[in-house]
């Protein structure tokens, strides 16, 4: 049996103390658009997979990440994780997206229904989260996960606890 050569990867990113701390006096909206106009850093869990905003609005955000090598699982396919933390940041950010400054939110539940397995150097995946429910208590929130040509990967629902 040989091994191949070893293989790494470095990952570097910002103090996220600031930017929570930041969050307490932004709209959701605000908070993220920063993010997406690189005036915030984003969270180490983005730097860490390689995940970007595609696109931030009031109830709907689009997370990008091209899914590689070190992302893989044991049979050679994307592990399911990654497409989860996908789904659940952009149906999490979705509903971030619709609160008003000092109103945070926790995820409550999770459901990810896997339809195809990319492989790693794939094409670029873009997780959509759309807001369904927001109410005084919880949020509800919806998502795919989709190649450019609109080929479906995966999808998912999350119920979130708000935090006023």
């Amino acid at each position: 049996m040989t091994m191949d050569q070893e293989r790494q990867i470095v990952v570097t990113w910002q103090d996220p103390a600031p930017a929570a701390e930041r969050v307490k006096s932004m709209s959701g909206l605000a908070y993220l658009t920063a993010m997406l106009n690189s005036e915030l850093p984003v969270a180490p869990i983005a730097r860490l997979l390689g995940l970007r905003f595609a696109a931030v609005e009031s109830g709907r955000v689009v997370i990008a990440g091209s899914p590689g090598e070190q992302h893989q699982n044991p049979i050679g396919t994307v592990h399911g994780g990654y497409l989860s933390t996908m789904l659940d940041s952009a149906v999490g950010c979705a509903v971030h997206s619709a609160l008003e400054a000092g109103i945070g939110y926790s995820t409550v539940s999770l459901q990810v229904s896997f339809v195809r397995a990319p492989r790693p150097g794939g094409p670029e995946l873009f997780a959509e989260g759309r807001v369904v429910h927001l109410g005084k208590r919880h949020a509800t929130a919806d998502g795919t996960l989709r190649d450019a040509d609109g080929t479906l990967y995966a999808h998912a629902t999350t119920t979130c606890l708000l935090l006023r």
